[in-house]
């Protein structure tokens, strides 16, 4: 065992490593009885390739590079493919990221378009297809700009033929809906295809503060007619609604406080946990119901379970296993669920669930140790006490490495981790870039803050005008608390995030003095500007509930934009942006660093081409963990090994 200071660990997690592990299989579904998902390549460009698993369990990437089955709708993006069997073999659509365009594609040929390329703003996007083979049309959300502007777009349910017609021909797109909500989601259609159902929302709400549920009756002639709101409304969230093998109408409804599941408004299991989550992606599934009758979950409070919900009982039974997290993306086959799951010992991994057996196993992309897992960091799940006495959530990452302790009475360093949203969560899994951090000597505190989701909508409310308070007080709390009982170096506190994160780690240099550097990823910076048409159409109205309206309260953009307070900032920072981002765009960084000038406070920026909201390339993510670890390096007085320095200027 060795002794040496904090931050100077030898780990074979390299920044290579933990890039190269960067992202998670998604959007998994059923082609006949095959499992069918998309991954990450973040060395072939960040692209996701789509991935089958054939009969004999022999997994078969498929669209070699530079097919990139991705979604932009509301730039999120969603369930981006959809599959089914026809006359023996797999017929797929899919969105291919580089031009949005809906594609055709049976294993073995060619894919071929289906859809138009519009010149017109964004131009035409897709999400969520539903193949109706019978009609010869694939079912799906159709996202168009109508201007160049961001907020120039419409959104409506559409049928796109599948035999190619509409590729030239925007008019052979057959629209189901008038477009009079903003928002939609794709259509689910009843068992005995008569009825259809979807959720719609309107500005300034997101869906996590109120959705409706539309109901339509499906005409022979495939059209929707009387259209009518079931429930839902201003302050009653929908996230997901689903029909039952019986033809019963199942949701995920906050209405008590908590998503819970509905069967005909009735409710199921009544439970203070969540059988829903925020939509940021349209087609996220919590739910799915299997031909039994039984109702597969995916649930939980602060953490998610996978489970088998009896409607009649109102009874879960979880699956056994080691995963601690579920993500909100399932598919179910007779009696088979399919999933994908994580732990703190193992990255996210495809799993199925044999609901007669009750057996579940690993079946795609099977997480391997890269490295010894002696490595790995040992999280504590821990709740903190903020100001006014409120509960804060958090999961703390403790130093570790199994070859290595600190010397003398060395308190270590530690960075709070931010995530986005803000109405997101931090999950409890395995992150190696956690690890490059924890292995090296380096503690890691993630802050579920108030605003967070898995909590329960009234934790949810607590950021409701108040972003940028709330979330910033309740890092320090985390961050002060550590240092008072003994865990963390009081001198050594740094704070890190991106998007939603990277404003609460800017707002937090700017608004206390507990952090001694930043990293500030893909960030808000100017409320003022972000709320008033610098950001894409889906969140062009956020603010107005995290913030309040700009009209009425524009001293509050201004009082809380770390942008307009550049001379409280005087502690060290990396700035790290996209410059393709049209979520967070450049011009936020840029206006925010001339008013830096002159200033002498240490920073470091760096811009990269042809990286949007989220870096996916392998070589990005390198430059950004060992700029991240030269920036603590510098300011903590560390001495990791072999990470290029990186220079900081004033």
């Amino acid at each position: 065992m060795q002794r040496l200071p904090y931050g100077s660990w030898p780990s074979p997690i390299d920044a290579a490593l933990a890039a190269a592990h960067d992202g998670r299989p998604e959007y998994v579904g059923f082609v006949g009885d095959e499992a069918w998902w998309t991954e990450p390549r973040p060395t072939e460009g960040g692209r996701r390739t789509l991935v089958r698993r054939r009969a004999d369990g022999e997994e078969e990437p498929l669209l070699p590079a530079p097919w990139d089955v991705r979604s932009r709708v509301i730039e999120y993006g969603g369930q981006p493919w959809a599959g089914t069997v026809v006359d023996g073999r797999p017929l797929v659509v899919f969105v291919n990221f580089a031009d949005q365009r809906l594609y055709r594609y049976e294993p073995g040929s060619d894919p071929r378009p289906l859809t138009p390329v519009s010149p017109v703003g964004g131009g035409l996007r897709w999400v969520e297809p539903q193949l109706q083979v019978e009609r010869g049309e694939v079912w799906c959300v159709l996202e168009e700009f109508t201007g160049d502007g961001p907020t120039d777009v419409r959104r409506v349910l559409a049928a796109v033929p599948l035999d190619g017609s509409a590729a030239q021909d925007r008019d052979a797109v057959r629209e189901l809906t008038d477009g009079r909500h903003r928002f939609v989601t794709g259509p689910r259609i009843s068992p005995d295809e008569r009825s259809a159902v979807w959720l719609a929302w309107d500005h300034p709400r997101m869906p996590w503060d109120g959705t409706e549920l539309v109901l339509a009756q499906v005409a022979e002639d495939g059209t929707l007619r009387e259209t009518r709101t079931l429930a839902g409304g201003p302050d009653e969230s929908i996230a997901q609604a689903d029909w039952a093998p019986d033809g019963s109408l199942l949701y995920a409804s906050d209405r008590t406080g908590w998503w819970n599941l509905y069967r005909d408004g009735v409710p199921l299991c009544p439970r203070e946990e969540e059988f829903g989550g925020p939509l940021w992606k349209l087609g996220q599934r919590w739910f799915a119901p299997l031909d039994s009758g039984l109702i597969a979950v995916v649930h939980g409070r602060g953490a998610t379970a996978l489970g088998v919900l009896d409607p009649e009982t109102g009874e879960v039974v979880d699956a056994a296993g080691p995963w601690t997290e579920f993500a909100s993306t399932l598919a179910v086959h007779g009696e088979r669920v399919v999933t994908v799951g994580a732990s703190p010992r193992s990255a996210y991994e495809v799993v199925e669930l044999d609901t007669r057996a009750g057996r579940a196993r690993v079946i795609g992309a099977e997480h391997e140790d890269a490295v010894d897992p002696a490595y790995y960091p040992e999280p504590q799940i821990r709740t903190f006490t903020g100001p006014a006495g409120r509960d804060v959530h958090a999961h703390i990452y403790p130093p570790h490495n199994p070859h290595c302790v600190s010397p003398g009475d060395e308190l270590p360093p530690y960075v709070v981790w931010v995530h986005g949203g803000p109405t997101s969560r931090a999950p409890l899994v395995l992150d190696l870039e956690i690890a490059y951090f924890t292995s090296r000597g380096i503690g890691v505190a993630e802050v579920n803050y108030g605003g967070s989701t898995g909590y329960g909508r009234e934790y949810r409310g607590r950021l409701r005008e108040q972003w940028g308070v709330v979330d910033v007080e309740d890092c320090a709390a985390v961050a002060l608390a550590l240092a008072d009982e003994g865990t963390a170096d009081r001198e050594r506190l740094a704070i890190r995030g991106g998007s939603a994160g990277g404003w609460t780690s800017a707002a937090s240099l700017a608004a206390t003095d507990v952090y001694a550097c930043g990293t500030i990823l893909y960030p808000i910076l100017d409320l003022a500007g972000w709320g008033s048409g610098e950001t894409h159409d889906f969140e062009s109205q956020y603010l107005e509930t995290l913030v309040g309206p700009l009209a009425e309260v524009p001293g509050r953009y201004a009082e809380r934009s770390p942008a307009e307070h550049a001379d409280r900032i005087t502690a060290p920072f990396l700035l790290l942006q996209g410059l393709d981002d049209v979520i967070c765009p450049p011009a936020q960084c840029e206006r925010f660093l001339e008013r830096m000038e002159g200033r002498r406070v240490p920073h470091a920026y760096i811009a990269f081409e042809g990286e949007g909201h989220g870096f996916r390339r392998a070589e990005t993510m390198i430059r950004v963990l060992e700029s991240e670890l030269s920036l603590y390096a510098q300011v903590f007085g560390l001495n990791p090994r072999g990470v290029p320095t990186l220079e900081l200027t004033k």
